[in-house]
């Protein structure tokens, strides 16, 4: 397929590789033009509207603002050359996925959203779990891309912005994990077991699971650098969550308290580390560095 990919960040350039090794025609555009050179095989574009164009377009872009500033401010639906269809795979709110659906139904663009769980070392091998949502038609037509970029597609259905509050409500359920794993290592401290021998024994028996593996091992170590997924990225998430949730009258207690910690991270200077320095939040409060 003819396919455009716009947003290569970590995860983006990760994907679009996986494109191009599935023999698809890439055309990459970045906002910062020398991110469009990391990907060999797919041909860097000058313009968004180059890239937006197609059998297909991707997005993989850092939130709402961008997202909306590139396609939507950016005019890109109203460009000549449109794709046959946009599989947007940000992690944005319910609220711009709903728009977005609206904006693209006018514009006569099929839209999907692809959110995906996993971290770019899981996208560089084509292994992420892809949660797609959208017109049925158009989800058969992206099936050879979201082949090629994850390892099963879960359809949640023909409406979008359903995808997006699967992907807000796995976000919440994997801070939650951290915030556990946190307070219970500063637990098992304040008593004098090491908060590592704890995780170990955890999250190779009752918690044997890849999230809590994989982040108990970075809390075990103490190693928060470099991020596979930025703390303040996760609080984004977690502010998403909170007004999707508002929206349909839902409360989502520990999401607040998630929310208020996250927000104690960053001011502690965590923002840029991994999302695993959640656990700091824990250990600072109860006396330990």
């Amino acid at each position: 397929m003819d396919v455009g990919f716009i947003g290569l960040g970590r995860m983006g350039r990760a994907l679009a590789a996986c494109l191009v090794r599935a023999g698809h025609t890439v055309r990459v555009w970045n906002r910062s033009p020398e991110a469009a050179q990391a990907v060999a095989g797919a041909r860097p574009v000058p313009t968004a509207a180059e890239a937006f164009a197609g059998d297909a377009a991707v997005t993989m872009l850092a939130d709402d603002a961008a997202l909306r500033a590139v396609i939507v401010e950016g005019g890109l639906l109203d460009a000549p050359d449109r794709p046959g269809l946009h599989l947007s795979m940000s992690t944005i709110s319910v609220a711009l996925a709903r728009d977005l659906a609206a904006i693209h139904e006018r514009a006569g663009v099929a839209y999907i959203a692809a959110p995906v769980f996993g971290r770019p070392d899981v996208a560089e091998k084509g292994a992420l779990n892809i949660v797609a949502a959208g017109d049925p038609g158009a989800l058969g037509r992206a099936g050879p891309l979201l082949d090629a970029m994850g390892a099963k597609t879960w359809p949640f259905g023909p409406v979008p912005e359903r995808a997006n509050a699967v992907k807000l409500a796995g976000n919440f359920m994997l801070v939650s994990a951290i915030e556990a794993m946190g307070e219970a290592a500063a637990f098992a401290e304040g008593h004098g077991v090491a908060g590592a021998d704890l995780l170990d024994l955890l999250t190779n028996t009752l918690f044997a699971s890849p999230v809590y593996k994989g982040y108990g091992a970075s809390i075990a170590a103490d190693r928060y650098e470099p991020p596979g997924f930025n703390l303040r990225l996760g609080a984004k998430d977690i502010r998403l969550a909170l007004a999707a949730a508002e929206a349909v009258g839902v409360p989502m207690p520990f999401a607040s308290a998630l929310r208020d910690n996250l927000i104690e991270a960053i001011a502690m200077g965590d923002g840029d580390k991994d999302l695993a320095a959640l656990a700091r939040v824990a250990a600072r409060r109860s006396g330990r560095p």
